[in-house]
């Protein structure tokens, strides 16, 4: 029985895909890292693919091989690089590769002539996934990076796991959402109406976050860190400018 107290961080994203969710979580790491604690790092891919090797790399991105061979998204690489450290398959999962896991462990009559369901079958798999990996690493923090967009029906189990875990341990989750603020050229004002939406979403999940990461083409000013923190439910201290950088 792993008796430490161990703590998790959800990554998500809203508005956009490819927007800085892997570079955020593998940040947020490096930061308590600094500060003493062991951190391991996630990769969830929402794809039925059962690892990367069979993505066509010009849409998802080249694939990156961990050390015992598992082919795996590129921000396994982010999370190796900024920790220092070398990961495992067992950091890395896909929505194929929890199906197989399930369908398999009731072939084997695992779940004893249960009913085996989407729910709650599927989101404990991907909860034992993440505690298998936090336990392995010996991890005070694990941060897991969600894939995909709030909203979409590919992740939806994800974010349910996340909740379940939540709802058991509300001291040791904590949430992360990472969203995009446009500024429309023609108005030349930065936009918080599709983060609003995007965590208006995340909460019909369940899940409200803790910190929202702004990413756009420039900081984050007062008025706006202010309309998003009154309309989003969060302090305007936990929201985090991260404008583009070269």
């Amino acid at each position: 029985m792993d008796k430490k107290n161990r703590k998790y961080i959800f990554v998500v994203g809203g508005v956009i895909s490819g927007v800085g969710k892997g570079i955020t979580t593998a940040s947020i790491g490096k930061i308590l890292q600094a500060r003493g604690l062991t951190v391991t790092a996630i990769k969830v891919d929402p794809y039925v693919n059962v690892d990367a090797g069979t993505m066509n790399p010009t849409e998802h991105g080249e694939v990156f091989v961990l050390i015992d061979g598992d082919e795996t998204d590129q921000d396994m690489g982010n999370y190796e690089r900024f920790l220092d450290t070398t990961l495992t398959g067992v950091n890395y999962m896909t929505t194929g590769r929890v199906y197989q896991t399930v369908i398999q462990k009731e072939r084997n009559l695992e779940y004893k002539g249960k009913c085996v369901q989407v729910v709650p079958h599927i989101p404990l798999e991907i909860t034992r996934r993440i505690k298998n990996a936090s336990e392995k690493a010996d991890a005070d923090v694990t941060v897991i990076e969600i894939g995909g967009t709030v909203g979409e029906y590919e992740n939806i189990l994800f974010l349910e796991a996340a909740r379940m875990m939540h709802i058991k341990d509300p001291k040791s989750v904590v949430f992360v959402m990472v969203s995009y603020l446009p500024i429309p050229s023609k108005v030349g004002e930065m936009k918080t109406k599709p983060t609003q939406h995007a965590v208006r979403i995340l909460n019909g999940t369940g899940i409200q976050p803790d910190f929202i990461v702004a990413r756009s083409e420039k900081p984050i000013d007062k008025k706006r860190r202010e309309k998003i923190a009154t309309f989003c439910n969060v302090s305007p201290n936990d929201v985090i400018s991260a404008p583009d950088v070269d």
